[in-house]
């Protein structure tokens, strides 16, 4: 899997491409909860390049959500298709992200 960060100001855009296992899940976890603690509250994925999706992935997800929803801020998907919706759905974390 491949990743990005681009930070601007208390918005962090993340893009996400490929599959996402544990080992790539663990490393954008850190990252981003590195940035949120720096004052980073709004983060944005856009999963328009992701085809797969594991538990742990979806646990960045939520990780991220809950961190910034104490900083006030939000988590926002994008780009969200294929078996990642499907995923989205079968776990109902689709009721509980914002998606766009």
């Amino acid at each position: 899997m491949k990743h990005s960060l681009t930070i601007s100001g208390n918005h962090v855009n993340v893009s996400l491409d490929g599959k996402i296992y544990a080992h790539d899940a663990g490393i954008v976890r850190d990252e981003l909860l590195e940035v949120i603690d720096r004052g980073a509250t709004d983060i944005r994925f856009d999963l328009s390049k992701l085809s797969y999706i594991d538990s742990s992935g979806l646990g960045v997800l939520v990780t991220v959500h809950k961190r910034t929803v104490e900083k006030n801020g939000k988590l926002v998907l994008t780009g969200v298709q294929g078996m990642v919706a499907e995923i989205l759905k079968r776990t109902r974390l689709d009721k509980v992200l914002h998606i766009e």
